[in-house]
C-alpha cells in the first residue's frame, strides 16, 4: 500500500510523491512532473516549449505542470493564457493530465480548461468554498497543502466534500505530509489508513502510478 503520497513537491530527495521539475533541470529517478510556470515565461517562449516537449516524453514525467495563470505577476494576461493554452493542448496530445497554479483568475481557468480532455488537478488550493465548488463542478480535483492545518474556512469546506477528488501535498513547505494526512482524517473522521486507500485510489488518473 502506498502511504502518505505527496502529490506535488520541490523535494528533489523524496521519491514518494511527484516532483515539480524546474526548467531545464535534469529529470529526477522518480515520477516528477514538468511545465512552464506562468512567472517564468519569456517572450522566448517556444525555447521553453521545446524543452517541455522533449522532457515530458521521458517514463517518469506523468504530468504537464504545474501550469497556469497568476493574476499577481507582471507577465502579461495574454501571454500567460497563449502559453497555458499550449500546454493544455500538449498534454491532450500525450494523454497527461495537468498541474495547475492558479491565483486571481479561476474564471478564466474555468473557461481555458474546457478545452482539456485530460484530467485536471488545482494544486495548493486554499480559496474561499464558492471557489471550490466551481471547480469541482467543473470535474477539476483539488489538492491540499499546508494551508488546510490552519484555516478553519478551508477545513469546512474539506468536511463537505467527497474525498474522491482530492489530493494532498507539501509543494515548497517544509514540513511532513504525515501531518496533513492526519488532519485530514481527522475532520473526515476516517482512518489513517482508508484515507491513503481513498488518495490511492484517486491516483488512478495516472497511467503509471497504480
Amino acid at each position: 500500500m502506498m502511504k502518505f503520497f505527496d502529490f506535488h513537491h520541490h523535494h528533489s530527495k523524496n521519491n514518494f510523491g511527484i516532483y515539480n521539475l524546474e526548467f531545464e533541470e535534469a529529470p529526477t529517478n522518480g515520477w516528477f512532473s514538468a511545465g512552464i510556470h506562468p512567472a517564468i515565461i519569456s517572450q522566448d517562449f517556444e525555447t521553453q516549449f521545446s524543452w517541455l516537449k522533449e522532457i515530458s516524453q521521458n517514463e517518469n514525467c506523468i504530468a504537464i505542470g504545474e501550469c497556469g495563470l497568476d493574476g499577481l505577476i507582471k507577465v502579461d494576461e495574454k501571454l500567460q493564457e497563449e502559453v497555458f493554452l499550449k500546454q493544455i493542448e500538449w498534454a491532450n496530445e500525450i494523454q497527461k493530465p495537468l498541474i495547475i497554479h492558479c491565483v486571481r483568475r479561476f474564471p478564466q481557468l474555468i473557461s481555458l480548461c474546457k478545452k482539456a480532455i485530460v484530467p485536471l488537478i488545482v494544486h495548493g488550493f486554499n480559496k474561499k468554498k464558492s471557489v471550490g465548488e466551481e471547480l469541482l463542478k467543473n470535474q477539476f480535483y483539488l489538492s491540499f497543502g499546508k494551508s488546510l492545518l490552519e484555516n478553519v474556512n478551508l477545513q469546512n469546506f474539506l468536511e463537505e466534500i467527497s474525498l474522491d477528488k482530492i489530493f494532498l501535498e507539501t509543494d515548497d513547505a517544509n514540513f511532513e505530509i504525515e501531518s496533513l494526512y492526519q488532519k485530514v482524517s481527522e475532520i473526515k473522521n476516517i482512518s489513517d489508513e482508508n484515507l491513503i486507500k481513498t488518495i490511492h485510489k484517486n491516483l488512478k488518473i495516472f497511467k503509471k502510478i497504480r
